[in-house]
């Protein structure tokens, strides 16, 4: 989550339009501030944006504020287009009434879960605080608050116990309830169900439905992913994850990737690099104007069915 006045896309544009039947959508940019105006020609609301969710790699949706409810705006910024289109999971049609025209009436569930993945000590005690959060992920949105770990550690004493470290969790509980937390899993198997092709989003309920997903750490979402790095995007690089538990065909790429981990799986017989290429391709949800890698590892079949 960003503020406002520093999100990079709101103040780089200055007018951003879209127009679904009689409706015309407009975020204006005025100084530090973004408004989010609404008008079917007759009627008009023009509200200030309060927070932007995303930083833009994909996309980014704002949250506003109406008659003391908060609402998931009805359209949102798309970095493939450069411009406004719906938002995911929005009903892509003519909205029925003005205040539909808003978007998503957040319930104050959604708007605790919302502020609290996308911000750091947004909520406590299931309240709402916005006057205490600092916007975006920081390390206490994982290890929780670190104020006696950091002064123990500056007075030169044991600090490891004074501070949540994820890495003691199991491989499920780290996949499935840590990290499931924000990216949702599989408690909530039939929510995400109805969501369709749009749950390809969500990495740990796509990566339980794998055939090989296992208590293992070596199937664990830390197995592949460094939270403290940014994203590898080079396909390359997750080969030797891979191969700590799958052998390559005729130890071929074997011999060029250093890990000590004696593998447990079979191996691919149709290729020997590049693996997650194949076995977890990218998918774009209808209107997302972005491709999500897709967890569930499988061997894909031409033209198959999207796996719910």
């Amino acid at each position: 989550m960003e503020a406002v006045a520093e999100s990079k896309i709101l103040s780089s544009k200055p007018v951003m339009t879209f127009r679904i039947g009689n409706f015309t959508y407009e975020i204006l940019r005025k100084i530090d501030q973004s408004f989010y105006r609404v008008t079917n020609g007759e009627d008009e609301i023009t509200l200030p944006i309060l927070y932007a969710f995303g930083q833009g790699k994909a996309g980014q949706t704002y949250v506003l504020q109406y008659e003391g409810e908060f609402y998931e705006s009805f359209v949102s910024y798309y970095n493939a287009i450069n411009g406004l289109d719906f938002t995911i999971a929005m009903p892509r049609r003519v909205p029925p009434s003005f205040k539909e025209a808003l978007g998503r009436r957040l319930s104050r569930i959604d708007t605790l879960k919302c502020f609290n993945c996308h911000a750091t000590g947004a909520v406590s005690g299931g309240q709402l605080l916005l006057d205490k959060m600092t916007s975006g992920i920081s390390c206490e949105a994982c290890h929780g608050p670190g104020g006696a770990h950091v002064a123990a550690g500056k007075a030169g004493q044991p600090n490891a116990d004074l501070i949540f470290n994820p890495d003691r969790l199991s491989g499920d509980e780290l996949s499935q309830d840590f990290c499931a937390s924000c990216h949702r899993g599989n408690e909530e198997p039939s929510l995400l169900k109805s969501m369709e092709i749009n749950n390809v989003r969500f990495q740990p309920y796509r990566i339980f439905k794998s055939k090989c997903y296992s208590d293992d750490k070596r199937i664990s979402c830390t197995a592949c992913h460094d939270p403290h790095e940014e994203l590898k995007h080079d396909v390359a690089f997750y080969d030797a994850k891979c191969l700590t538990c799958h052998r390559a065909g005729g130890n071929t790429l074997r011999a060029e990737v250093k890990t000590d981990v004696k593998p447990t799986a079979s191996n691919c017989r149709v290729g020997t690099r590049n693996c997650i290429s194949c076995h977890m391709p990218k998918i774009e949800p209808p209107g997302a104007h972005f491709k999500f890698t897709d967890h569930n590892i499988r061997i894909v079949r031409q033209n198959e069915v999207y796996q719910n």
